[in-house]
């Protein structure tokens, strides 16, 4: 007959006083209290793991810690696992590895991994405004939060002051970019659910606005008062090179000396430096050639046509032309980026094909046959049609001087 083990009292466990040797007293079901010289008392759990039937011991903390009722769950639990033949102690262990990952997934840390994935499908300029928005807006409250404690009122919460400001545009890329996060969260296996989804109804949505454009036949406008304006030559350059290009603030700002084909009079703009990360070539009118011309004694030293006046080896700031466009007196009126609204619009009007006008505004369609074919073909469409442009432009600038204009080289080296 086996012999019964009686389970100890709470008194028994209290007064257990230390002796010379390390000795245990016994609970029954493998649960002991071992009581050591120096007077603590811990709490064990003696076994067979499964499989190996190796003898072996759990510690479930010490006493008064620990209490014998307490004891006793953390007993019936481990056995529970073994009727299971899951090893208690190796799934305590892979219990607590789980719980130091997911407290060492900082919604920050997350973001920075998520963000080098998205890294491959956005522009440099684009990746470097969605962290800066972060570490602004998200990370002084919420980035040293495990990702799996993140949740939709404490996302809210932290948004709600950049709502009650008015700025809606960027509550609304912050809730963007925040489920962005989250859904990575999710797809790699760090939490089970977006908890986030839904938070941009806390918030009112912002109002849809076009930037700001000039129309058609306010070019000469515009010519008028870049002939006149009191901006530096490069900045200058950079306005009248984007217009003619139809390019992105971003993409004029960081031409680069080795992205021009004077042979061919082609700008081949590499896939990392496109908002679509898809390579964009720009079809050069005799204009647009002049305004290298008039830059490469400017910049011909630094890597970018259009550097910074701080550093000749970084290009200027996209904004640049924003704040000269300002000063101009075209401030709510006219950003950079409306450059390319004017140039679409007008080509539109006057008949160009409609394709190739997105085209050479590099706006990618869905059909991926179809962008191939604008890739192999369109060029030599839009050739015509950027010379149009071009033309058009400096007929604007009737009466006064384009920097793009042919007679303008001889005029600006002279110092006429």
């Amino acid at each position: 007959m086996a012999k019964l083990t009686k389970p100890l009292t709470n008194t028994e466990v209290k007064q257990a006083k230390p002796k010379d040797k390390v000795y245990t007293l016994t609970d029954g079901g493998g649960l002991q209290l071992r009581v050591k010289p120096n007077g603590s008392k811990l709490w064990l759990l003696d076994y067979y793991r499964p499989y190996t039937k190796k003898r072996t011991s759990l510690s479930f903390g010490n006493y008064p810690s620990t209490s014998l009722a307490e004891a006793r769950k953390q007993r019936d639990a481990a056995k529970a696992l073994l009727a299971k033949d899951i090893d208690p102690k190796e799934h305590r262990d892979d219990h607590k590895l789980q719980s130091a990952e997911a407290n060492n997934n900082t919604l920050e840390h997350v973001a920075s991994q998520w963000l080098e994935i998205k890294k491959s499908t956005v522009s440099e300029n684009h990746a470097l405004d969605t962290w800066r928005s972060l570490e602004l807006h998200i990370f002084p409250s919420l980035g040293k939060l495990p990702i799996h404690k993140v949740s939709a009122v404490k996302a809210i919460e932290t948004i709600k002051p950049i709502a009650m400001k008015g700025s809606l545009e960027t509550v609304k890329r912050l809730c963007q970019r925040l489920n962005e996060i989250m859904l990575y969260a999710v797809n790699i296996g760090l939490i089970t659910s977006n908890p986030l989804t839904g938070i941009n109804k806390a918030f009112h949505s912002p109002v849809k606005q076009h930037l700001p454009t000039l129309k058609p036949e306010q070019l000469p406008t515009l010519m008028a008062a870049l002939s006149v304006a009191s901006i530096k030559i490069t900045t200058r350059c950079l306005i009248e090179w984007q217009l003619h290009t139809m390019v992105r603030p971003s993409e004029a700002a960081g031409t680069k000396w080795d992205e021009i084909d004077f042979e061919n009079a082609l700008w081949n703009i590499p896939a990392e430096r496109m908002k679509k990360k898809k390579a964009h070539t720009v079809p050069l009118s005799e204009q647009s050639i002049s305004l290298l011309a008039l830059m490469r004694p400017i910049s011909g030293t630094s890597p970018f046509v259009f550097p910074s006046d701080r550093n000749f080896h970084k290009h200027m700031h996209p904004a640049t032309p924003n704040v000269a466009l300002k000063r101009m007196g075209f401030h709510g009126q006219l950003v950079a980026h409306g450059l390319r609204s004017l140039a679409s619009t007008t080509l539109n009007e006057q008949g160009f094909d409609a394709d190739i006008v997105e085209a050479a505004l590099a706006h990618i369609s869905d059909n991926e046959v179809r962008n191939a074919y604008n890739r192999a073909e369109y060029i030599k469409r839009r050739i015509p049609m950027m010379c149009w442009w071009s033309e058009h432009i400096e007929k604007a600038a009737t009466g006064q001087i384009s920097l793009a204009s042919r007679k303008s080289i001889s005029l600006v080296q002279t110092g006429t």
